[in-house]
């Protein structure tokens, strides 16, 4: 379900950055989502007085990875690389988390899963590259930086795994965008041009759609993630992010009239054969 989420919010967030610069964006949508995250760990989550400072300082790594630096080397990748180059890049990072996390934890990877995830990718690859306008380039310096934040994502993954042994997830997740965000609105401050008025010249309806990326994309669907780390570790929960590029897809034909071909239906099996092969004890 919250992978469904996030294919939706792809096609918020795409509204929102044909308009608006995507840091600008990315500020907006964590400080309403660190506000959100607020509220759920005064109701449920536990005090955060019994960290200690090693704990704090993985706190802060977390949320340099996990949403500052993702959120500017992925707007630093997407202004230099074309959208189909991105998405392959993207479909990386459940092997990138499951490779880390194999390292880090010392958890073995089975061959099923190796399996797993050149079926899921195939069918990413099957659905990104049939696409209307899909244009591959050559390897360029965007698709570094693309895959640099798709390394910082799972190696904030790693430490949420890391923190929530002994926390709540609620907790930790909270502190992590709370601190992403800020390091965020300090960017944006210093790099976008009087965003103050950028934020005034919102209409409602751009409103409505951070309001929704900010509130269930962000805030509750990164306390389902942390919890779903917490749970079954980095590796298997990242696997499920194979599903957003197929719901994107079909969402972006609901809201763009964007055509559904076999391709589609062959990438949704790839996805579905390979996340169960990843996922299974």
């Amino acid at each position: 379900m919250t992978m469904m989420v996030w294919g939706v919010n792809l096609s918020a967030v795409k509204g929102l950055t044909e308009t608006l610069d995507i840091l600008l964006v990315a500020a907006i949508r964590m400080v309403i989502a660190a506000v959100v995250m607020a509220v759920m760990a005064w109701q449920w989550g536990r005090s955060l007085t019994h960290w200690k400072s090693r704990e704090w300082l993985l706190l802060v790594v977390a949320a340099f990875f996990l949403v500052y630096g993702q959120q500017i080397l992925f707007a630093a990748g997407l202004a230099k690389t074309s959208a189909t180059n991105a998405a392959l890049v993207l479909a990386l990072g459940p092997m990138v988390s499951l490779s880390l996390e194999a390292m880090v934890f010392r958890r073995p990877i089975f061959m099923r899963q190796f399996i797993g995830m050149a079926l899921a990718l195939a069918g990413i690859a099957a659905v990104i590259l049939n696409r209307p306008h899909a244009v591959m380039t050559s390897a360029a310096w965007g698709d570094v930086w693309i895959f640099l934040s798709v390394m910082g994502f799972a190696l904030g993954g790693l430490c949420i795994q890391r923190l929530t042994l002994n926390s709540s997830p609620l907790s930790v997740t909270f502190v992590v965008h709370f601190v992403g965000a800020l390091m965020l609105c300090l960017h944006v401050i210093a790099s976008v041009d009087a965003p103050v008025d950028h934020l005034q010249k919102m209409n409602l309806w751009q409103w409505s759609l951070a309001g929704f990326s900010a509130v269930f994309a962000t805030g509750i669907g990164s306390v389902v993630w942390s919890r779903g780390i917490s749970t079954i570790g980095v590796g298997r929960t990242a696997s499920y992010i194979s599903w957003v590029p197929i719901f994107g897809v079909l969402f972006g034909a609901l809201f763009f009239s964007e055509p559904v071909t076999e391709w589609h239906a062959i990438g949704l099996l790839g996805v579905i054969g390979g996340s169960m092969l990843i996922v299974r004890r």
